[in-house]
């Protein structure tokens, strides 16, 4: 049974984080998504890692924007794992999951960011399968501006309703929340709009079972096995229900 989710960063609590090994063993699992991470290497190459250092999830130490790419490669980001271009994530990806790729842009830390992402997108033939999302929203205004037809998501740390003006402005469809801001009217007045709620990152087990009533909203979780029993289990309860 496919698991309608967001697997975060991969499969984090069993693998490396933003590694092809995490992704792979994502879709073993079932995940209908992942959720990754897009920086830029000192040359320009969209790579996949969350922090803006090698430091936390590498052998390695310094930023980001400071390796070259073929330097970044020979980086160790656990078990032996590489840290991937984005190419290679859309790769695996086509034609098996969807993307959300999350631009870690932080006002011109990295011009051309948007761009360079929207590029590897249609190399890659991906265009129906991705959402681009970030907290810097005039990262996202820009990517519109670059292509008026790609996917484009608002992350946002607390629910407010001063976000959906600008969503309608720039055509986007996704809005991510993390989940302790989110009530029932919040998820009702993003239904009533027409926008995907995405929630961040529930784990606890107890939480998951809670949301899990809303089959509408999408679920971005570091705790897969748990996601999946929850998603699972719910689906199992609703067919039971549908044939009595």
């Amino acid at each position: 049974m496919e698991v309608r989710g967001l697997a975060h960063r991969g499969y984090p609590l069993k693998y490396p984080e933003n590694t092809m090994l995490g992704f792979q063993k994502a879709l073993e699992l079932g995940f209908s998504h992942i959720e990754l991470d897009v920086q830029l290497t000192k040359d320009g190459v969209p790579v996949v890692i969350h922090d803006a250092t090698v430091d936390r999830t590498t052998n390695g130490t310094g930023a980001i924007q400071s390796f070259a790419f073929e330097e970044i490669r020979q980086l160790d980001a656990g078990s032996g794992e590489k840290i991937p271009t984005l190419e290679e994530v859309l790769l695996f990806a086509k034609d098996r999951m969807q993307v959300d790729i999350e631009l870690k842009q932080t006002g011109d830390t990295y011009p051309g960011l948007e761009q360079k992402v929207i590029d590897v997108i249609k190399q890659t033939g991906m265009e129906k399968q991705v959402f681009l999302t970030s907290f810097d929203h005039y990262s996202i205004q820009k990517a519109r501006s670059i292509d008026p037809d790609i996917e484009l998501g608002l992350v946002i740390y607390g629910a407010t309703p001063s976000i959906f003006p600008f969503m309608e402005e720039i055509g986007a469809r996704y809005i991510s929340v993390k989940y302790v801001y989110v009530t029932p009217h919040f998820i009702e007045e993003v239904r009533k709009r027409g926008y995907q709620l995405v929630l961040w990152t529930p784990d606890d087990e107890a939480v998951l079972e809670s949301l899990a009533e809303y089959s509408d909203v999408l679920i971005v979780t570091n705790n897969l096995e748990g996601w999946a029993k929850v998603y699972k289990e719910k689906n199992v309860l609703s067919k039971q229900a549908g044939n009595m």
